[in-house]
């Protein structure tokens, strides 16, 4: 019996770029040790178990480059190793203290052997764990696509040049890690507006995602809805977040990640053990914080401290039961849309990729499950990606793709807003600057190419969105604050310098040492 659909999920894997080398340990540097734990090391064992089963599955990722320069730094890669192994240490211990309480006997040897597993994969890549990523690409099971080069906003940059060498320095870094050009490209936070394609099509990119009403806003409003890519009016194709999916998962209240026996996220052992027990563990500040070992379920609307113990095998059923659920429901679905445009649909489910295992600590698991049932159960929907798809149905419709973002309300107003949006006229000050360098000084060598290489990451950093989101949702707004104005005063420093001929290298050095990102960035992509 032949399909009646596909089913493309597209796992974003996004951090900003934090490092902090004139600190011992940072904050700001554990989103990424956490997600390193949680999320990008049980996604990759879950799918190198299915190439060692023969399970053929099919996923896109991104894996954006700020992530992919903080997971290749050598700096950030010894200290995730040495918390990893404190970590290891404190589970062994727990392993004894919790051995005559019978409630947390179960969770402890989780953690212990979640840890070690962990440390066998780190080891097995020798601490780059995107070769084992740029493995599964080049295999043919995943396809990894780039983002914009600092997770920018494209359409609050009013400068096209500015705009392009997002994409284009995205593209460039890109190569360095996987080997090869990118064929799609994740738009920061989805966000759209006309034109942005024709920067797509002219770095030679072959598909986009957008949210669901930049389709259903366009012009002529899609035959096949959602539910078939369209074309742009400069040739790359777009992709449309299906909505269903995307509530099933993401919904704290009515998705899955929100069942009482799924591990509380918010109760956390750096709180709840005895503060010289736990001491060691804690940053050198020894500030009591989370250390990402949890051993209590969702439980229901109680308070923290009523939290139940956590059960992993009842956890593990449950994300079973789920994955059947899903499937079935895509099945369904599937089915319903084949029979109504007489076309294979796509069905494209899109969502943090830290919201599997960091957010929804089963969510690997359901992953697992899920393309194990989608294989063995079931040939009604197979598993895609946007290439492969485009391979099969080459022709499809050409539509004006409207303005949105996948934000809230969907559209700009995240990352414009009354508390965030002082900071847009000095990041245009700086990037119509970046552009009178570049252009100034199109051959630079020696110290000067140096000068402007520094001018261009400043600059890039500075466009991060993650600083505008996070003065819109008011957590750590103080460090994105600071890390906004960091850039553009050192864009500004490194400016003068330039342009009065008067380089400080020492200045430039301490810089290059603490924003190494893109060493090999090419200041030439703001011509």
């Amino acid at each position: 019996m032949n399909n009646k659909g596909y089913w493309c999920l597209q796992l974003h894997a996004h951090l900003p770029h934090v490092r902090h080398p004139e600190y011992p340990d940072f904050l700001e540097e554990d989103w990424l040790y956490e997600a390193i734990s949680e999320t990008y090391l049980p996604l990759l064992s879950v799918f190198e178990k299915f190439v060692e089963d023969n399970v053929d599955f099919r996923l896109t990722m991104t894996i954006t480059p700020p992530l992919c320069n903080m997971l290749a730094d050598s700096l950030l890669q010894e200290r995730y190793y040495v918390r990893l192994n404190k970590h290891i240490e404190l589970a062994a211990k727990e392993l004894d203290r919790t051995k005559d309480k019978k409630e947390f006997q179960d969770v402890t040897k989780m953690y212990y052997e979640h840890f070690l597993n962990c440390k066998r994969l780190w080891e097995k890549y020798n601490s780059n764990i995107l070769l084992g990523y740029k493995k599964l690409q080049d295999l043919g099971k995943i396809e990894i696509v780039t983002c914009c080069a600092t997770h920018g906003f494209l359409p609050l940059m009013n400068n096209e040049k500015a705009q392009r060498a997002q994409i284009r320095v995205a593209c460039q870094d890109y190569q360095r890690y996987f080997g090869k050009k990118p064929n799609g490209i994740w738009l920061s936070e989805c966000a759209y507006y006309p034109g942005i394609d024709k920067i797509l099509a002219e770095e030679n990119l072959r598909f986009f995602f957008t949210e669901s009403h930049a389709f259903l806003y366009g012009t002529p409003r899609p035959k096949y809805g959602i539910f078939a890519p369209i074309y742009s009016q400069s040739g790359v194709a777009a992709f449309s977040r299906d909505i269903e999916t995307a509530h099933q998962v993401w919904s704290a209240q009515t998705g899955y990640p929100g069942d009482p026996v799924y591990r509380e996220f918010y109760r956390d052992l750096g709180y709840d053990l005895d503060y010289d027990y736990i001491k060691p563990y804690l940053h050198s500040d020894g500030i009591r914080r989370n250390i990402g070992m949890k051993y209590h379920r969702i439980t229901g609307q109680v308070s923290l401290g009523d939290k139940q113990s956590y059960v992993p095998q009842w956890a593990n059923d449950k994300a079973q039961e789920h994955a059947g659920n899903f499937l079935f429901n895509r099945t369904k679905q599937a089915e319903h849309l084949f029979e109504v445009f007489g076309r294979k649909p796509i069905i494209v489910s899109m969502y943090d990729a830290e919201l599997f295992g960091h957010w929804w600590f089963e969510g690997p698991e359901f992953i697992n499950y899920l393309f194990r049932k989608m294989y063995y159960d079931q040939n009604i929907i197979k598993p895609i990606t946007p290439v492969e798809y485009l391979d099969k149905f080459p022709v499809n419709q050409v539509v004006d793709i409207a303005a949105s973002s996948w934000g809230d309300k969907g559209y700009y107003e995240v990352w414009l807003n009354g508390s965030n949006d002082y900071i847009y006229r000095h990041l245009h000050k700086a990037q119509d600057r970046m552009i009178e360098l570049a252009n100034k000084f199109p051959n630079a060598s020696g110290v000067l190419e140096r000068a402007l290489k520094q001018s261009a990451r400043e600059l890039l950093l500075a466009q991060s969105s993650d600083w505008a989101f996070i003065m819109t949702t008011g957590t750590m707004v103080d460090y994105a604050i600071k890390r906004t104005k960091d850039h553009l005063i050192s864009f500004s420093n490194l400016y003068t310098q330039i342009s009065s001929n008067s380089l400080d290298e020492m200045y430039l050095q301490n810089l290059e040492h603490k924003n190494n990102i893109f060493p090999n960035i090419d200041y030439r992509a703001y011509l």
